[in-house]
């Protein structure tokens, strides 16, 4: 399995999005989905190209990858227009 830990975090990205949709009063779940997408590829980002802090073989940036996801979800819903 090569590629299990891409799709962990595939899946991880998933079940944030899920609980963040939930927890947020179900405005959306493709919105949430986006944000986490977008969340978790700049803490790839961050761990893999910026802070040289691990390699792709590693499963650090995964943790990385999720917490992006989640702060990101939190500053979105954060600072949403609500109309």
């Amino acid at each position: 399995m090569q590629y299990a830990d891409i799709l962990i975090a595939i899946v991880g990205v998933l079940i944030v999005a899920g609980i963040a949709d939930m927890l947020g009063g179900k405005r959306g779940f493709g919105g949430a989905l986006l944000v986490a997408s977008v969340g978790a590829a700049c803490g790839w980002f961050l761990v893999i190209r910026v802070f040289a802090l691990t390699t792709m073989d590693d499963w650090n940036w995964i943790l990385w990858a999720l917490g992006g996801a989640a702060l990101s979800l939190v500053a979105y819903y954060l600072l949403r227009n609500k109309r």
